[in-house]
């Protein structure tokens, strides 16, 4: 598994707020400025499922990211299974500095893993940037 993490200066009400609503994963579930989320849908419980599209702004490509839960611990935890059969396993504490996410995926066989690194990585620190200033 590839992990990744950073730390949220905000409480873990919001934090977890802010990751599993629609209206806020539209707004920082993209790796880059080019890219954007039209639209996400969540049924957070295990045994629901969520999507999302990515696109790129200029229209040029799209792609849709999915799954169902596994695992659903309010304020603490969150796993799922792509689509595509990957594990991703999401865990957030509550630390004198803010909530620190972890967050750990099976790579993808199409992709270096540094790449997958790095845009995952993007995307959550496009959601610390997001929470913060919100």
């Amino acid at each position: 598994m590839i992990t990744i993490q950073n730390t949220v200066n905000a409480s873990i009400d919001k934090v977890w707020d802010f990751w599993t609503t629609p209206e806020h994963i539209t707004k920082w579930s993209f790796a880059s400025p080019d890219w954007h989320t039209p639209h996400a849908e969540n049924d957070l419980r295990e045994g629901g499922k969520f999507s999302s599209t990515m696109a790129a702004k200029d229209g040029s490509m799209s792609f849709d990211f999915g799954g169902e839960y596994t695992l659903v611990e309010k304020n603490k935890a969150i796993e799922y299974i792509l689509e595509d059969g990957r594990k991703v396993e999401i865990s957030f504490t509550e630390t004198p500095s803010g909530v620190e996410i972890i967050q750990s995926f099976d790579p993808e066989t199409q992709n270096p893993e540094e790449m997958q690194r790095g845009g995952w990585q993007a995307i959550l620190d496009n959601f610390k940037s997001y929470t913060e200033a919100n």
